[in-house]
């Protein structure tokens, strides 16, 4: 049986962690299953917007230790962080240690109210490995990441809102039903524009200020030459929603 599931509705993905019975625990092919999805969702034009979820009461608790003690070929954050298109974490339940470091690879994350969220690794002699140690800090700043670390402590939804870890919590059943909502409103504005809004803010952590402001103009200057920004502002003045190609 496949380890994840791939729906494509519209302008939507939606990648399904599909283990539940291990709280969707990452394995070796559903790694693999991971980094081919995120490889084929990154080719497809008309994929806008990407969800990412899990079966049953979990969204993921972690990996399944391998057999030879090497990590790397569970290693699929990266993939997630690698497509340019906004990537929604729709945090069904429990997201410990490479769930977290998934969650963390996505740009909003959307949290059930039961969720528990931390990396746990220190407590068994080990260390996050899946770029835990390196955007946590970035997202909830290096003490808080550093405690939550250190102390291999979980923290509520509630607690996660309040840091900056999540954007929203909602109920267990209507997270994906939330994500869903915010994806579509993503996925209405122009393709183009939301690409380079993603790449202008993340590269621009990295960044001096004067240098991202660089970044930013370049991108806008690109963008001006876009169909996409000619059919913004013809709609505009037409009183009609616009229809963009993504070109």
């Amino acid at each position: 049986m496949p380890a994840t599931s791939v729906k494509v509705e519209g302008a939507i993905a939606t990648i399904t962690l599909e283990r539940p019975r291990s709280g969707n625990s990452v394995t070796d092919r559903m790694a693999a299953e991971i980094n081919d999805a995120c490889r084929r969702i990154s080719q497809d034009d008309a994929v806008r917007v990407v969800i990412v979820t899990g079966e049953g009461d979990a969204f993921c608790r972690g990996s399944e230790p391998p057999s030879d003690g090497m990590y790397g070929e569970l290693r699929v954050a990266g993939s997630l962080a690698s497509i340019d298109k906004p990537v929604i974490a729709a945090i069904n339940g429990d997201a410990i240690d490479q769930g977290l470091e998934l969650a963390l690879a996505c740009d909003i994350r959307i949290v059930a109210k039961t969720a528990r969220l931390g990396l746990t690794h220190l407590s068994r002699g080990l260390m996050p490995w899946d770029g835990g140690t390196q955007r946590l800090p970035r997202t909830v700043g290096r003490a808080r990441a550093l405690e939550m670390v250190l102390t291999s402590r979980l923290v509520d939804a509630d607690e996660a809102a309040d840091m900056g870890l999540v954007s929203l919590v909602v109920d267990g059943s209507e997270v994906y039903r939330k994500a869903l909502e915010v994806a579509s409103t993503i996925a209405e504005h122009g393709p183009v524009a939301v690409r380079y809004v993603k790449e202008a803010v993340l590269k621009g952590m990295d960044l001096t200020v004067d240098q991202g402001m660089r970044l930013e103009a370049d991108l806008n200057i690109i963008l001006q030459t876009t169909q996409d920004r000619t059919e913004g502002i013809r709609s505009f003045l037409d009183r009609r929603p616009p229809h963009f190609t993504g070109r």
